[in-house]
């Protein structure tokens, strides 16, 4: 593995970017690294602009059977995420298109461009039992290329012409611009969102997330979310020890005063290139914590950095661990928080006539 000093990408082509290298995925055989060997005139690179690549999926609706997470289904518009958090998880699904988990999974994107139609089409299948779709479990849907792809107001259309039950979660206040839609949804127990809000202090959620909404503007979203009488669920994810543990009260309490009527959390994850890409950053940006914040990662994950096993890995184990849920536990009760939403309604779903349909003639 190279030296730290190699791996890093020089800051100013990385300005307003979450991970500080690029190193090839896990599947290469090669690894590409940027060096300079001091035998020429040292080339000046360019910035690691957004290039966004138009994908043709053969399916859109993904299937897990995981005890983790209260959903068995998902749509994912997008792969990669320009939003940039540093923390996701999922990152490493970047490693399958031959692409790093790196700036690699902030820049080169793919957009499913045919994502509203396959959903029509599975919605159609002959058998398909309706359980609600949960959209923004990998990568942002609202991410700022949706802002002319349009996909996740495409695949809106289509759940409410089927009445089918969709749970949201996002960062991104593009969400705004399908109010409308989700509004009608809500008002027949169709749509609820939960709004991620990780640090209410700009420099480290700019640090974090740099591309995604300032924390005040995530609480106004939850306002205006709620204001339209759309349930929303304020998401304190991930808490970072050393980082942002300490806001634990203050961001479930500013979400209360927001609007939001329930809340989550869950702790850092660090699968696979996550934690080095994590360790990196923490390095770049928090240099006199990197000890102390890793130690608490790693006494919560049983000496490692991340433990995969399910029950365990959303929330970690040993004493911080208990502090922490005991903090968050009291912080909801104090304002009020559930833990979860009202459940949403499967009874209204109904497959619309297609055009050209001879019994669409009556309507």
């Amino acid at each position: 593995m190279p030296h730290d000093s190699e791996i890093s990408i020089d800051e100013k082509r990385r300005r307003a970017r979450g991970a500080v290298s690029n190193v090839s995925g896990r599947f290469e055989t090669h690894q590409e690294v940027e060096t300079f060997d001091g035998w020429d005139i040292e080339e000046e690179r360019s910035v690691f602009a957004t290039h966004v690549e138009d994908e043709l999926a053969k399916s859109i609706i993904t299937r897990n059977s995981s005890p983790d997470i209260p959903f068995d289904r998902s749509i994912n518009p997008y792969r990669g995420c320009e939003h940039g958090c540093i923390y996701c998880f999922a990152r490493p699904t970047h490693a399958y298109l031959g692409y790093s988990p790196g700036l690699d999974f902030e820049t080169r994107l793919t957009a499913k461009v045919n994502a509203s139609k396959l959903l029509d089409k599975e919605l159609r299948k002959r058998g398909y039992a309706v359980a609600p779709i949960a959209i923004g479990t990998n990568t942002d849907p609202y991410q700022p290329i949706d802002k002319s792809y349009l996909i996740m107001r495409q695949c809106l259309e289509v759940l409410q012409k089927f009445n089918h039950p969709v749970m949201i979660v996002t960062k991104g206040t593009l969400i705004e611009r399908d109010i409308d839609i989700l509004a009608d949804m809500a008002s027949r127990g169709l749509a609820h969102v939960g709004v991620s809000v990780t640090s209410l202090d700009n420099r480290v959620s700019r640090l974090m997330e740099p591309r995604a909404p300032v924390p005040a503007r995530r609480l106004k979203l939850i306002e205006r979310l709620s204001k339209a009488s759309i349930p929303v669920r304020v998401m304190l994810a991930p808490v970072v020890p050393g980082i942002n543990d300490h806001e634990i009260e203050r961001i479930l309490g500013s979400g209360a005063q927001a609007g939001a009527k329930a809340a989550s959390w869950i702790s850092l994850r660090l699968p696979l290139e996550v934690s080095e890409l994590f360790q990196e950053w923490l390095a770049a940006h928090f240099p006199d914590r990197v000890n102390k914040v890793m130690k608490q990662i790693c006494d919560m994950h049983g000496g490692r950095p991340y433990d995969p096993e399910w029950g365990k890995r959303m929330r970690g184990e040993g004493h911080f661990a208990e502090i922490m849920a005991h903090r968050a536990g009291l912080a909801m009760r104090k304002n009020k928080l559930s833990k979860k939403l009202p459940p949403l309604n499967t009874d209204l779903f109904a497959v619309p006539f297609e055009a050209g349909n001879q019994l669409s003639l009556f309507d």
